[in-house]
């Protein structure tokens, strides 16, 4: 599932393109036809993320909410664009500020609904602070996890918490800052949260410029290749066996909450 920085990403290409003009939306499936009548036309305000969920507000006052999900994908193209290819759940063309057009097609989203904002104030409410918006308030995370008895390496994932972190930032955040991720989340210190919420507002806009995660640092960007010939090394997301980047101890892996765990059992001690 992409994780938030992909979504912020997408916020900021599509609010790029298509914000501030009138917008062509439709759906080639036929899934969401009524959705898209009610924004087709519409001028397109903004496009911001918050953690997984990506939001388009129109001038109309609605809100169009995508969750992408494990199989959802943005599909961007020139104008004009070609017939649609395949399951087209949403088709978006349109010209924003800078007057060049452009389209996108939504194929397989979790999510793909029009919200009012009513419905938009739920749902932001019921997330937890994203490290990637500069209205984030990491109090909020930490008062939950001193609340909770739950492993530090769950509650990292669970969007109620925290925002917009999934696997590979969760497993890599807590193998940076050597913290277990079994450790109950009512035991982990304020200086650990303050260091790791740090990390992680310095590690996720990253991947927002490149689109690709970086979080190995310089002197240990070295050795053994990642995981899959695309992606830049880790630490121990995806490594299980291989020696760990730091000691040299194999990196352990186990199923926690439904979820691939990795970690390090020397640098990262019970």
């Amino acid at each position: 599932m992409p994780e938030g920085h992909t979504l912020h990403r997408l916020a900021k290409l599509h609010d790029k393109r298509f914000a501030g003009g009138r917008v062509r939306v439709s759906s080639p499936q036929g899934r969401f036809a009524a959705g898209a009548a009610l924004i087709d036309g519409r001028v397109l305000t903004r496009a911001e993320a918050w953690g997984k969920h990506l939001l388009h507000h129109y001038d109309s006052g609605v809100t169009l909410h995508i969750h992408l999900g494990l199989y959802g994908k943005f599909t961007e193209s020139a104008v004009p664009i070609d017939a649609p290819v395949g399951e087209v759940r949403m088709r978006l063309i349109g010209a924003g500020r800078t007057g060049e057009a452009h389209g996108t097609d939504l194929r397989g989203p979790a999510a793909c609904e029009i919200l009012h904002d009513p419905e938009v104030a739920a749902l932001t409410a019921r997330l937890g602070p994203d490290p990637l918006r500069r209205d984030a308030d990491p109090d909020r995370a930490f008062a939950r996890i001193q609340r909770s008895q739950r492993p530090i390496g769950a509650l990292l994932m669970d969007q109620k918490v925290l925002a917009g972190v999934g696997n590979v930032y969760r497993a890599e955040v807590l193998f940076r800052q050597g913290i277990s991720p079994h450790l109950a989340g009512k035991s982990l210190s304020r200086t650990e949260w303050d260091a790791m919420w740090t990390d992680l507002t310095e590690l996720m806009p990253i991947g927002v410029r490149r689109g690709k995660m970086h979080v190995v640092r310089p002197e240990h960007d070295h050795g053994a290749p990642s995981y899959a010939a695309d992606r830049p090394r880790t630490y121990v997301y995806r490594r299980v066996g291989e020696p760990c980047r730091v000691c040299g101890t194999p990196v352990l892996h186990a199923v926690m909450e439904a979820r691939n765990l990795f970690w390090c059992p020397t640098c990262q001690p019970a």
